[in-house]
Parts: structure tokens; sequence; C-alpha cells
């Protein structure tokens, strides 16, 4: 009777499928434009390596800009034949739409956050004065463009609360603009700061410090390579013209100073970098008369973050004889590491961040991937620990020395981000802030799992579906990764996953190597000539999941952003069996020319370099996705996504290898590239263009997976 029971069972399921199957209507795209190639190529260590859609790096030619639109128009015409596609837009735009905050802080008399009432393109800040029943708009983003492309992208406030100066990015580009207002007035000053890159804004006496390059020369501004960044001091009140070259790195045109200041205004720190991890430390003290930076701690091959100054000492976080990080004091007049002394020493989990509240240190660990965090006195014994509402990941914690009251975000895969406030001498946390979403987490689960790896290593993954759920290897499963830059990619709540959630999708999340969830040995097991392990680690999580039932190859999707793209470019050419669709977003795909453009090159430090060595530039050259696509090869649906003021990832890469992939496609999956304009890599893009861009994806996969959405 079980038999036939299962056999019955099987045949409904088998009917069901081909019912849905047989509902979603035919598409066939438009013929791709012709990309023609050229006989363009560059020989490394005596090899000839062709390039003939280099031309497509040009994106400001003739040929690229009719390439362009007609890819457009393929693309356009293709998402438009998806008959839900409508529906999946107003789904995801009546989730988003609730109210969020962001995680508060305090300076002088004044209270500042940042809100959006549900579908703003921007969130909006607040300010509430001590004594005020409520808070009012401080700052408007939404009012610097009508269609919301020109976003703020930073927000200081000097120490005496006297002027806010925040930056603004246009169209998503990394270049900033500086402005400053008045607090007490509301009034924006003439102080307008430009051609800012990778900057802070660290408050000293009447002004900041921050960071530039010289302004590009015409028409290379989104592609030209970024060199020889300077640190300047800005007075309040005067123009840019007359600010104060403080720091540069003269005979190193690659590498970035980032400027700080300790809360007191005592100390000032520049960070000397020559990719993105590792750092030199130069110092001043101000207490010093004619005292200029110093160097404290030399580069780069460890970390350090200063935290803030207990008198004499600056408490520094760093990776020094700690691959899981530590905290120190360290008197700057003597830094020599014998004469350090840890206040919290490194220990079996990875110590994120470190922020002084009030008298006490918050120090926030990962233990297997999840939050923890834990309190210490000044001199560093332990005080007690925060109390969190489950499995997730604190964000943001905000506080000073001199208030008693700190803040702090919370989120998980299905926990709303919300706001907590912390008494500091009480040690007692409460909710501050949570959004009304609709959602019942009590409707899913969320499962950590541990595989092996292709060499045998354990990896960690969540696994995040509906209650219920049936491992049957028919579920439609969307695998993101992304494993780099020492980057830990935590529990945390996302709306646009929640549509494919209430829709039956398994999201799964594996903790792959490249990042930081186990410190900086993890981080380097994933980088230059270990690169394959990051690859090797999310083909082990496809197999794992379709291993354990939980879906199949012709149910899984597969997605990542900027060096995630390059992962999933890199895994569609090493494996294009192992999914039905790929979506590589704003990707790394020609690892041999990646340094050539913006800021590239800071890359180097965990990809290597075509130049560096003939050991490099093949390892580089085995794995780069532009280079080892296959002709006549079957290839997955796939929708490569770009934006057209991206100059981090520059459109280059994903127009290089749309054209190759479409060339060489020998299957009928269609091969479409998305290409967004007035918006770059990611940061600031109106809410408008993300639920817009998620429409696309989301329909495009799960037409393809033939998922037809409630």
């Amino acid at each position: 009777m079980t038999v036939i029971k299962a056999l019955i069972g099987f045949i409904l399921l088998f009917v069901l499928a081909a019912c849905q199957q047989k509902a979603l209507p035919d598409i066939h795209h438009d013929p791709y434009p012709v990309a023609h190639k050229t006989d363009s190529s560059d020989v490394y260590f005596g090899k000839r390596v062709a390039d003939p859609y280099r031309w497509l790096e040009d994106d400001n030619s003739e040929a690229t800009l009719e390439w362009v639109k007609k890819e457009q128009a393929v693309t356009s015409a293709y998402l438009e034949q998806i008959p839900f596609r409508e529906s999946i837009r107003k789904r995801l735009e009546k989730l988003w739409n609730y109210p969020k905050i962001g995680v508060p802080f305090r300076k002088g008399a004044y209270l500042f956050f940042s809100k959006n009432s549900g579908l703003q393109n921007q969130s909006v800040i607040y300010i509430q004065k001590d004594g005020e029943d409520s808070a009012r708009v401080f700052l408007d983003p939404n009012t610097f463009s009508e269609d919301g492309t020109v976003a703020l992208s930073g927000f200081s406030v000097s120490p005496n609360a006297r002027y806010a100066a925040y930056s603004l990015a246009r169209s998503g580009s990394d270049w900033k603009e500086i402005l400053v207002i008045d607090i007490a007035t509301g009034q924006t000053l003439k102080d307008h700061l430009k051609w800012i890159k990778f900057s802070s804004m660290a408050w000293r006496g009447n002004g900041f410090y921050y960071s530039r390059y010289d302004a590009p020369e015409e028409g290379k501004a989104y592609s030209a390579k970024n060199e020889y960044h300077k640190v300047y001091y800005h007075t309040i009140g005067t123009p840019q013209e007359e600010d104060q070259l403080i720091f540069m790195s003269r005979n190193h045109p690659q590498r970035t100073n980032y400027a700080q200041t300790t809360d007191d205004g005592r100390f000032l720190i520049i960070y000397e970098s020559e990719g993105t991890s590792g750092s030199a430390v130069y110092v001043q003290d101000f207490k010093r008369r004619d005292s200029k930076p110093r160097l404290v701690f030399p580069g780069y091959d460890q970390e350090y973050s200063v935290i803030d100054n207990l008198g004499d000492k600056l408490l520094v976080m760093t990776t020094v004889d700690a691959p899981k990080w530590q905290l120190v004091a360290v008197d700057p007049r003597h830094a020599q590491k014998e004469k350090w002394h840890a206040v919290i020493p490194e220990s079996k989990n990875v110590l994120r961040s470190a922020t002084r509240i009030g008298d006490k240190i918050a120090a926030a660990y990962m233990e297997d991937v999840k939050s923890v965090v834990r309190l210490f006195t000044l001199d560093g014994r332990e005080a007690g620990q925060l109390q969190l509402p489950g499995i997730g990941t604190v964000g943001a914690i905000r506080g000073s020395k001199e208030d008693n009251t700190a803040y702090y975000s919370f989120s998980s895969f299905t926990y709303p981000t919300s706001i907590f406030s912390y008494d500091v001498a009480a040690n007692t946390s409460r909710l501050y802030y949570r959004p009304e979403t609709g959602l019942n987490p009590d409707d899913y689960t969320t499962r950590q799992v541990f595989y092996k790896s292709k060499d045998g290593t354990d990896i960690p993954m969540f696994i995040v579906h509906k209650k219920g759920l049936t491992q049957n290897g028919q579920n439609p499963t969307l695998l993101y990764g992304y494993g780099g830059f020492n980057i830990s990619i935590t529990p945390r709540f996302s709306v646009v996953n929640l549509l494919l959630l209430e829709n039956g999708f398994v999201y799964a999340v594996p903790n792959i190597r490249g990042g930081g969830e186990y410190g900086e040995a993890w981080h380097k097991a994933g980088i230059k000539t270990n690169k394959q392990n990051v690859f090797d680690d999310f083909i082990a999580a496809a197999e794992y999941l379709i291993d354990q039932g939980y879906t199949s190859s012709s149910h899984l999707a597969m997605y990542g952003r900027s060096n995630g793209g390059l992962l999933i470019g890199a895994v569609l050419t090493q494996r294009p069996d192992l999914m039905q669709v790929a979506l590589p977003t704003v990707g790394v795909l020609d690892m041999l020319r990646y340094h050539k453009f913006t800021i590239g090159w800071a890359w180097a430090s965990d990809y290597g370099r075509s130049d560096d060595s003939r050991e490099m530039f093949e390892y580089l050259y085995g794995y780069s996705p532009l280079h080892n696509i296959r002709p006549g090869t079957h290839y997955p649906a796939t929708m490569i996504s770009t934006a057209d003021h991206d100059d981090r990832v520059v459109p280059a890469h994903s127009f290089k290898f749309a054209a190759a992939l479409q060339a060489a496609q020998g299957g009928d999956a269609p091969i479409l590239i998305r290409i967004e304009s007035k918006a770059g890599h990611g940061g600031g893009k109106p809410t408008s263009k993300i639920i817009a861009e998620y429409t696309d994806m989301w329909s495009f996969m799960m037409y393809h997976l033939s998922v037809i959405p409630k």
C-alpha cells in the first residue's frame, strides 16, 4: 500500500510539473547583435592571449554605445514576454513598502537617525534635540534629484555638533562630493568639495580631513586608473583650492590613504594601503608641538583599526599574532610589539568589531558565522553580554564614551532588521524599533549545516525555506555566494529574498573560503593561487544540496555580485551542467586586465596580477571566466547584469563576457545582459531601481526554473 501511495504521489508531482511547464509560454529571444572581433591581443610571459572584444572597453565609443543599445533591446523584449513579470514587480513593491530606520547616534544635544517611509528612493536623515517630543527632517536626499539617482553616501557630525558634513554620489559612481550644513540654522554652507573617493570625514577643530584624487581627464572619469590618493584638511568656510595637503604616497601611486581622528581630537591616524587588506599606520599626536604623521605600524601584511584612545595610548584592533583579531593598547611613541598590552586577547572566535560605549567596550564576535556581543571594562575584564533575540547578525553598534546609551541593529534571514537600545550602567537592552513587515518567522526555518569541499575542508552553509519542505529534489533553489576580500556573509534580512521563500524556494548561503568568517587564515585560503578553493567550495555546496534532495541541477539557480559575480562566472564556465540559471552581477570577469581600470589594481592583494609572474598569470588564465568560455558548450540560462556608471567594476567586464558567451552558446538557453542606466556598482541605488532590477532577475530565474509565482 505504501508503494502504491508513493507511486501515486510521484505521478501527481510529475503531472503538476508538466502542467506548470505547459502553463508557461515559450519565449524566443531576438538575434543578438553582432559583436565584431578584432585582432587585439597581449603577450604574457611568451604566451599570446587574444582579446577580440577589447573595443568594448571603450564605453564612450559609438560602436560600444550601439552594441549596448541593441543588447538592451534584446533583453527588454525577452523580459517583456515573461507573463508574471508585472505581478512580481507589484509583489516586491508591496513587500518593500514598510517603514525602516537606521541605527541612531548622538552628538551633543542631538540624536540623528535615517528613516525610509517605505518606497522612498532614498532614506531621510532625521534630527531630534534633547527636550523635543519628536524628530524632524534634517536632510532629505530625495530632493537631490527627481529620479533618486543622486544619493547620500556619507554623513558625519562634528564633535561639538555645530556642523554636519555629507557626501553625495551621482548615478551610483564612486566619485563623491562633500557639502556642509550649519546644524543650528539648517543652512547649507558654500563649502563644496569634489573628486573624492574612498574617503572619511574626520573632524578636528574647525574642519575635517578627507581623501581625494586629482580631477581625471575629461571623458575618462569612470574608467581611468585612480592614482595618487591624497589626504587633505578642509577648513569650514574656505574654498577647496585652499585645502591643506596632509599626506600622500609620493613614490607609490597605487596606494590609498584614509584619515581618522580620535573622538577627543588628540590623534590623527592615517591608514596607508596597497590593496584591500593590510595597511601601514601613521599617527600624529597634536599634543606634541609641530608633530607630523609618523609611521607607527609598518605595512602591509597585517590589519590595524584604531577604535579610540585612552589618554596617551591608542586602542587598536589588529591581526598581528592574532589571525582572529585582538584588541591592544599601544603607546604610539613606543609602539614596539613587546610593549603592547592585550586588552582583549585573541579567542577561538573572530572579533569583528570593538566599540567604546560609556565605560565599557562592546566586542562583537562571530561564532560559526553568528553574532555574539561580549562586554568588557576598559582594562579588559569581562562585564557581561548583550542578550540578542536569536541567531543572527548584529550590525552597527553606535555609542560614545560620554553617553550611557548605545544603539545597535539585529537581523537574521527571517527577522527584519530591528533597532535596540542598550543601557550601559544597567546592562540591559530594550527593543527600540521593530518594523511591521507582515512576515511570520514561524512559517520558515533556518538550518546551518557543514559539508565537505573538494579538499575535505568543512564549510558551513545556511539553508532557509518554508517549514514542511519535502526534500524530493524538486524544490527551486537559489544558491548565493561571495568568497573574497575578508568579507563575511552573515544572516541578514532581505525583502527580495522573502518573495522567493514565500514561493517555495530554498535559499542557501555557503560561507566559502576567501571571506572572513573564520579569520585571516580562512581569507588567505581563498586568495591568489588558492582562489580555486572558493569555486570548489561553491560547487560542493551545490552538490550537497542536490545529494540531500533539496533540489536538482534543473531546479538550481546561482547568484553573486561583484567578487561574487566572478564566483558565478567561474563556476558557470567550469561546471555549466550544475545549474539551470546563472546570475553574474557587476562581476569581475576579465582576470587578466582587471587591474588596468579605476581602482582595480587594489584587488591584487586578493587576486594577484597577470603581470606578477608566469605562475600567477597561468593561474589567473586558468580560471578567468572570460578566457574559459568554450564554443559549442551548452551554457545555462544566464542574465549578466551591470550598470553604465559602475566605476568600480567597470562595465567592460560584463560587456566582453556577454559578447563571448553569446557567440559560444551551443544550446538554446538565452544569454542576456541587463545594463542599468544612471546606476553604479550598487551603493546608493534608489528603491525604484532596486525593485526594477530584482523584478527582472527574479522573473528571468523563476521562468527558467518553471516556477509560477503565487
